[in-house]
């Protein structure tokens, strides 16, 4: 089949986007992505084409911190800006997808990433009279909110959501959680299938024991627990390591303590630090529903080259970390939690790498991949009639 995916974001540092368009290819599919502000020199692999709308976030290219009146105009004006930048980023995908169309001809199926590519995936959905999967990496409804309070937009994306997924042929989001709640509000959807944010395994061998260092790779930014992991590192003795990409005005007022910030780095860079470290940090908030429910990228990267975690305590991430027993938990905001949990898994290190092995297996790539795979397979017979 050909497949169409829409998804705000720039494609190349969407790890989840890239393995499923892969996985669909090596199942012998072809898939094209219209993405946000894509660079120009990326090459997502064979079988895969991108195209790019929109333009990248503002806080990318900003190199001063705001001044105090800035911030607060930011604060108030944040969700008309999001709101205009999306609708011209919709309005030009829709203007890519049917210029690409028309070239390439009506693909077999609209796959469509999170809610801000609902509407316009829907709209080319019944324009072509193909079916629509809904891919949703996130609980939207319970996601953090930047900015002003927008009440009257989020109840309305709210009833968007509802309406239009009503219609896919089928639906796909990243955890047992997430998957739970959306079967709750939403009885009149498709079925909801589970693939998770699962890394491909990576070699496991050469993981320091007893740990050399802590790793902490993933985004830079708020309700990360990154102010905790920053209070800590002044009462440990290992070494302390964040990096990823960062929110730069949250960076420019961040107190890192004795831990080291350092840019986001490639998938095998990352693997090696976690190796050399021998512990993952696995932190985020307990503020937001969509925590409570969310399954962290960084556990699944930590798990697939054989390092054990040092986690939050919070509802699906502490559920699998105990189920699995690949780390130890703290809870959230305890900087005494975090210390004790660090010295906990010094302990027992060896331990805990012969239960990360054993759950590696469970928690790969190869199991969600084959997940996503069965979905759109059965999609390929798939004539259901769009409202």
């Amino acid at each position: 089949m050909r497949i169409l995916m829409l998804v705000w974001t720039g494609v190349a540092t969407d790890a989840r986007v890239l393995r499923e368009a892969r996985a669909l290819v090596e199942a012998g599919h072809t898939v094209h992505i219209i993405g946000r502000a894509v660079p120009d020199d990326f090459d997502p692999g064979p079988g895969i084409t991108v195209g790019s709308a929109g333009l990248a976030p503002a806080a990318q290219g900003r190199g001063r911190r705001l001044s105090a009146p800035e911030r607060a105009a930011r604060w108030a004006l944040l969700p008309q800006h999001r709101a205009r930048r999306l609708r011209a980023w919709q309005e030009q995908a829709l203007r890519l997808a049917r210029t690409w169309a028309g070239d390439a001809g009506v693909p077999d199926v609209v796959h469509v990433h999170d809610f801000t590519a609902l509407e316009p995936g829907v709209e080319l959905a019944r324009e072509w009279s193909v079916p629509y999967v809904y891919d949703t990496h996130e609980y939207w409804v319970g996601r953090p909110v930047e900015g002003r309070p927008a009440p009257v937009a989020l109840r309305r994306e709210a009833r968007v959501e509802d309406e239009l997924v009503a219609g896919a042929a089928a639906v796909v989001t990243v955890g047992d959680g997430v998957a739970r709640a959306l079967r709750r509000d939403h009885p009149t959807w498709p079925e909801i299938t589970v693939v998770r944010n699962t890394f491909p395994l990576s070699d496991a061998a050469g993981v320091a024991s007893p740990p050399a260092g802590l790793v902490y790779a993933g985004r830079l930014a708020r309700d990360r627990e990154l102010e905790v992991v920053a209070a800590a590192s002044r009462r440990l003795d290992l070494p302390v390591t964040l990096m990823g990409p960062a929110d730069a005005e949250w960076l420019e007022g961040f107190d890192p303590g004795a831990a080291t910030v350092e840019p986001s780095a490639g998938h095998d860079v990352v693997d090696q630090r976690l190796r050399e470290a021998g512990a993952a940090l696995v932190t985020h908030s307990d503020r937001w529903e969509n925590h409570r429910l969310a399954m962290p990228n960084k556990l699944f990267h930590a798990v697939a080259v054989g390092v054990p975690v040092v986690a939050t305590d919070v509802g699906e991430l502490g559920a699998l970390v105990r189920e699995h027993g690949v780390g130890t938990l703290y809870p959230p905001g305890s900087v005494d939690g975090l210390v004790a949990a660090v010295e906990r898994l010094r302990a027992d290190h060896p331990a805990f790498l012969d239960a990360v092995r054993g759950a590696r297996a469970e928690l790969s790539w190869d199991r969600d991949a084959a997940a996503l795979v069965r979905v759109h397979r059965s999609l390929g017979e798939l004539r259901r009639p769009l409202h």
